[in-house]
């Protein structure tokens, strides 16, 4: 079997290593501890394998924070740094970091007009700069399964909102698999496997017990 060569990365209509790049907002301990539409460490683990494929893509990364120069809040939790440690936090007060103009800049100057969102909270950090980034053109992909909520209520009616305004959800294994897509891209193989499979994954214990179902 023959693969088509590969389609044009920058106009393709779905996600690639060249059109997109990802958002990360306020995974701080605060925010994290606060959490109540899904479990604390699971989500944790998700938002780690986004910035895990994030950078076996090679996408572009804008890491935030809120409120940390003021001393109110801690860093971005270190399971995620450590995984970002080269990306710059971006402190603000805003709590729509599409207002804070250093965090804006950081975004046009990717020079991508998809963007995989994951913030806290889903009802504000999330929903805010995603509404504005839809206003302003950019396709928007929250990544549901790394978000959450102060509550399951509050955490579901935000994702509908933001598909009313036009968002297209993902969930981490969909942006991976949309990103590898090709078997033949060898050079991100192995990590992708390692993040679908590896010891920490959930699927890993799927893949022992039962054949691997996509729907």
């Amino acid at each position: 079997m023959t693969s088509h060569p590969i389609r044009d990365q920058i106009n393709d209509h779905l996600l690639t290593p060249k059109n997109s790049a990802v958002v990360v907002i306020d995974y701080q301990p605060t925010q994290v501890n606060s959490i109540a539409s899904m479990d604390r460490q699971l989500l944790v683990d998700n938002i780690v394998r986004v910035a895990r494929i994030a950078k076996t893509y090679r996408l572009p990364v804008v890491l935030s924070t809120v409120n940390v120069k003021p001393g109110i809040n801690k860093p971005t939790i270190p399971q995620l740094k450590q995984v970002l440690s080269d990306e710059v936090e971006l402190d603000r007060t805003q709590i729509n970091a599409w207002e804070d103009e250093e965090f804006l800049q950081a975004v046009e100057s990717t020079g991508r007009k998809k963007l995989i969102m994951c913030a806290l909270w889903t009802e504000a950090c999330l929903t805010f700069p995603a509404l504005d980034a839809i206003r302003d053109s950019y396709d928007v992909y929250p990544v549901t399964d790394a978000v959450g909520g102060t509550s399951l209520e509050a955490h579901q009616r935000a994702l509908e909102r933001l598909a009313n305004a036009g968002a297209k959800s993902t969930t981490w294994v969909q942006l991976i698999c949309e990103l590898q897509r090709d078997w033949n891209r060898v050079d991100t193989v192995k990590d992708f496997k390692d993040i679908l499979f590896g010891s920490t994954s959930p699927l890993r214990k799927t893949e022992q017990t039962a054949p691997m179902v996509f729907h």
